[in-house]
């Protein structure tokens, strides 16, 4: 049932994400005007902003003028709702839970916003260290676990001066956005284990410099392509946090033998 609900509650979120994703790259507000259709300017009814379901029944247009609707929106919203269910089955009925459900809304936005505009906007990376610690520091109390508080710190402190001293080293292969985004990222895997973010880093690099390849290939730009590498971040993020602790497991049993 926790599954379900959250993952209905991920379709709605992945509604609003939809907005946020258009409107923070231009400074705009997502809150106010309500959402408009980019042909007509009519204001969407209520009735035609049910996640999915709206897209399905309009067919993908507008109910005014016609104009096509994007398929990315319900599949957004597909998107958010199912991390939102794995989510919750991978962590459970915990007081940790709330503070990956976030992450898993804002990694769907900055993802697809790196994708459109190469840029991790600040106004959603940087509240998000005061959003997780302040998640984070309710299991903690409630729980005890200070030491996992105190390793989520130490790590994101770590990780975030890893990818400062790539930036600094290698200025036009890293931005600076990418790392606030290692900060916050370390935070998160080093609750569980600081090793996390070792194999987080591992995979984001890999598949960044599988798909970079591919891309360059493809484009015929040579170096000169430009690759987001926010969403590499966050795929090797969520891939130690739902894998890397058998990772770890098999790393320490070949270890000991």
């Amino acid at each position: 049932m926790l599954v379900v609900a959250l993952g209905i509650l991920g379709l709605l979120i992945g509604s609003f994400l939809n907005v946020v994703i258009h409107r923070v790259p231009l400074g705009e507000s997502v809150v106010r005007p309500r959402s408009r259709c980019p042909g007509c300017g009519t204001t969407l009814l209520e009735r035609d902003n049910i996640p999915v379901l709206s897209w399905l029944l309009l067919r993908g247009r507008c109910r005014t003028c016609g104009m096509r609707i994007s398929a990315r929106y319900p599949l957004v919203e597909l998107g958010t709702g199912l991390l939102f269910g794995i989510t919750a089955w991978w962590i459970g009925p915990s007081w940790a839970l709330p503070a990956y459900l976030y992450l898993a809304a804002i990694s769907v936005a900055l993802a697809l916003i790196d994708l459109d505009v190469k840029r991790l906007p600040d106004a959603i990376v940087l509240p998000s260290y005061v959003v997780a610690l302040v998640l984070l520091v309710i299991p903690t109390v409630i729980d005890g676990t200070w030491p996992s508080f105190l390793r989520a710190i130490l790590t994101g402190a770590a990780l975030f001066l890893f990818y400062f001293l790539l930036a600094f080293i290698y200025p036009a292969g890293m931005g600076f956005g990418d790392v606030k985004l290692a900060g916050l990222l370390g935070i998160y895997l080093g609750w569980f284990a600081w090793p996390l973010a070792i194999i987080a880093t591992f995979v984001a690099f890999l598949a960044g410099a599988v798909v970079g390849i591919a891309v360059m290939l493809r484009s015929g730009e040579g170096r000169k392509t430009k690759v987001p590498f926010g969403p590499f971040m966050l795929l090797g993020a969520y891939a130690a946090l739902f894998w890397g602790q058998h990772v770890v497991d098999w790393y320490v049993g070949a270890l000991t033998g």
